[in-house]
């Protein structure tokens, strides 16, 4: 893969953020493989995010970030500079499902998430043997119903003892405590098997079933502290009708759910989700 560094910013919309950044980094020699820019107009935010091809600088990450750094105050910029040779350290979770684990691993595997998955933890030891076939550490951490705060403890211990840049409910079907939401906000990834706000909490395809509805989906978001409810990255659909069961409807599920799972998570890895309240921007 080439080598790229991604510049991603969000600042108050004006007039000339895209030529002054442009014109910034054409004057450091920098060739700009792909751009991308939105405009909210109700809320006069502006978003970019640039990839930019790392040889054609000359200089380092770090180099280009205290280059950048006057340009980024003058227009009041929250920002970051990530090269894309440091990859990101991701911990999966997962409960007993096993379809969106055993699919991250396949597209992991296969080169096509560019990441380094440091360990699964789960509260049930169902996906050992799986988990260690593909040579990664897997930890079995259960949550007591009388004491949750302690088997929290353990999970956070973990995935700060992987230094891990992102973390991933594959599945796991444990509610995390606030504490841990807001320790690792926006880094918290979540399948949620229903096209959200529609029919959330329990048995989601079982409550469509009953309501007789022809499109049934999934739902990839940021985990906050409200269940459900933070920002989204993907989402998608499938074609239902008056003949499926709803053994047929979790089984089309599962398919959307994984497609769903994936794409949210390469996108968070190629920093093309910027977070902006309750919502996203996403340069998919």
């Amino acid at each position: 893969m080439s080598h790229h560094y991604r510049l991603v910013v969000s600042c108050p919309d004006q007039v000339g953020i895209v030529a002054r950044v442009s014109s910034f980094i054409a004057q450091q020699g920098g060739s700009i493989t792909e751009a991308s820019q939105h405009s909210d107009l109700e809320t006069g935010r502006f978003f970019m995010r640039y990839e930019i091809l790392a040889d054609s600088l000359g200089m380092s990450a770090e180099a280009l970030r205290s280059a950048f750094e006057p340009v980024a105050e003058a227009f009041n910029m929250q920002w970051s500079l990530v090269d894309t040779q440091k990859r990101r350290r991701v911990v999966l979770m997962v409960s007993r499902e096993s379809h969106c684990l055993v699919d991250l691993l396949y597209r992991w595997q296969a080169g096509e998430l560019d990441c380094d998955i440091v360990g699964v933890i789960s509260n049930h030891e169902d996906m050992r043997s799986l988990t260690e076939w593909y040579g990664i550490p897997y930890h079995y951490i259960p949550v007591d119903a009388t004491n949750k705060q302690a088997s929290f403890d353990k999970v956070q211990a973990q995935i700060d003892g992987a230094r891990a840049d992102c973390v991933v409910l594959a599945r796991y079907m444990q509610i995390l405590p606030p504490a841990l939401c807001e320790r690792y906000v926006g880094r918290v990834i979540n399948i949620h098997h229903s096209f959200l706000p529609s029919f959330a909490g329990a048995k989601p395809y079982h409550q469509a079933y009953e309501r007789g509805v022809k499109l049934i989906g999934a739902t990839c978001h940021y985990v906050t502290e409200e269940l459900d409810a933070g920002p989204i990255i993907e989402q998608d659909i499938h074609r239902v009708s008056h003949c499926h069961t709803p053994t047929d409807l979790v089984r089309f599920g599962r398919d959307v759910e994984k497609a769903v799972l994936a794409r949210g998570l390469r996108w968070h890895l190629e920093d093309r989700v910027l977070i902006h309240g309750n919502k996203t921007v996403v340069f998919s």
